[in-house]
């Protein structure tokens, strides 16, 4: 396995979407190949599964279980991997992800309070293993970072402020515990500012050096 993992994490509204754009371009300037996916629905499976995660099975039905949400999330990166992962890796692709593994221990085991131990050792079961090489948190206050939303509200962000709140920190708490791995950007800075700090760090990571700066 040849290729390069990242992920980009945090709550919504924080500008995920938009910084991994901006790598992609900037890596397929440089020459390499690039693919673009995201949790939960980066495949035709995974897609199904989102639908059951973001609106619920129907209206009139009870909320998904907190146990069953992390199994159908763990389902939904156990086939992320197999189908579409590993396969680009193994071409010696760069593989950006928006939200892995670490969005199922914020979410699920700081926001709908499992235990971390639980959720990582599922998705690691799921995953054969396989974390990113670098992790951009994109950090902000989940109430301005929702004031951003420009679509409903899903199922996940509709959750409530103490839901979003209780995942930011164990976003950061993630990170802390991982600073190898992890780089905290401030996403309440302007888009610009965010994505001069991703390259400087992808920079570092490719060793394209001064040169591109």
């Amino acid at each position: 396995m040849a290729g390069l993992f990242i992920s980009f994490e945090g709550v919504d509204g924080v500008g995920k979407t938009t910084q991994v754009e901006r790598l992609r371009q900037y890596l397929e300037s440089r020459g390499r190949t690039v693919l673009v996916t995201r949790e939960p629905g980066g495949t035709p499976l995974g897609a199904t599964l989102r639908q059951l995660l973001l609106r619920n099975v129907a209206e009139d039905a009870a909320d998904i279980a907190p146990r069953a949400e992390a199994l159908i999330f763990a389902a939904d990166r156990a086939q992320h991997v197999a189908e579409t992962i590993l396969p680009a890796l193994e071409r010696d692709e760069v593989v950006i992800t928006d939200r892995y593994l670490d969005s199922s221990l914020a979410y699920q085991a700081g926001g709908r309070e499992l235990t971390a131990r639980e959720i990582r050792d599922l998705s690691l079961w799921a995953t054969n293993d396989l974390l990113p090489v670098r992790t951009y948190l994109l950090d902000m206050d989940p109430a301005e970072s929702h004031a951003r939303l420009q679509h409903d509200e899903d199922r996940m962000e509709s959750a409530g402020d103490d839901f979003q709140n209780r995942t930011r920190r164990a976003f950061l708490d993630l990170a802390k515990a991982e600073p190898e791995r992890f780089r905290i950007i401030d996403a309440a800075q302007p888009i610009e500012t965010v994505w001069t700090q991703i390259r400087v760090d992808i920079d570092d990571l490719f060793g394209y050096g001064e040169a591109s700066r």
